[in-house]
């Protein structure tokens, strides 16, 4: 197998994780680029005998910042970055990290230190540190788009003890997107495939076109969305989901979301 087939499964995921860290697609497809620049000029920078997704996912960790400053700054990703950067006073960008590779990508605590230079136990630590400094930052009203009543519940639970409040749980295509003008969520959690098999992907391109909002994919079908093509959510979860990788979700895409309040 050449080194582009073995890396080309972990590109979806890699972009995602640049996104998430980063707060634009802009500024994390340009990690992802500068990691295959480099390896394109230097294919020895990777050990294919060892674990090539640890090492991925380092070279976007240690691309961080320098790909994200030469990317044109569209307004978009300059209020994204206005946002973060006011946020980014108060928690260190490596504790972020941290959380989003143990609770979004699936990397345990030994391999999140790998990626990131750091020991297991100052990876909890980081962790810990982290979400309760986005916690305290970081209030929304949030619309659930999910058919299945258990998973619609425990979400409900989830968000709602992290102090959010829940303005509607809607069902079908139709219902989303009246609860969505009635009550102009700050963040849209969203199913894909709805109870009158209506496209909960088509629901939300109904809310947005009318409403900015930040929006979380929670699906099994993760294909569907991981596409390549643009736009791409920065935050897409699989079925099932950790309650960990949900609040980790949450947390991150309100930390550049304007529309939160302090705590």
């Amino acid at each position: 197998m050449s080194l582009g087939q073995a890396i080309a499964p972990h590109l979806p995921y890699l972009r995602r994780y640049g996104r998430a860290i980063s707060g634009s697609q802009t500024s994390g497809d340009a990690l992802v680029a500068q990691l295959l620049e480099t390896l394109v000029a230097n294919p020895g920078a990777v050990d294919t005998g060892a674990d090539l997704r640890i090492q991925l996912y380092r070279m976007v960790h240690d691309n961080f910042g320098l790909a994200s400053a030469q990317a044109p700054a569209d307004a978009e990703t300059a209020a994204d970055i206005a946002i973060a950067d006011a946020r980014l006073r108060r928690i260190p960008s490596l504790a972020r990290q941290a959380l989003l590779l143990t609770a979004v990508e699936g990397f345990g605590e030994a391999e999140t230190g790998r990626i990131i230079g750091r020991d297991a136990d100052a990876v909890r630590k980081l962790i810990a540190e982290a979400l309760d400094e986005i916690d305290r930052q970081t209030r929304a009203r949030i619309l659930i788009i999910e058919d299945e009543p258990i998973i619609a519940m425990d979400i409900e639970m989830i968000v709602r003890d992290l102090g959010h409040e829940v303005v509607a749980v809607a069902t079908t295509h139709r219902e989303a997107v009246a609860e969505a003008q009635a009550h102009q969520p700050g963040l849209v959690l969203a199913d894909i495939q709805l109870a009158d098999n209506s496209s909960g992907i088509e629901a939300v391109q109904e809310i947005l076109s009318d409403l900015k909002v930040p929006v979380i994919f929670i699906t099994a079908f993760p294909e569907r969305l991981l596409t390549g093509d643009r736009p791409e959510p920065a935050f897409l979860l699989t079925k099932p989901y950790q309650p960990a990788t949900l609040r980790a979700a949450v947390s991150q895409v309100l930390f550049f979301d304007q529309s939160t309040v302090p705590a």
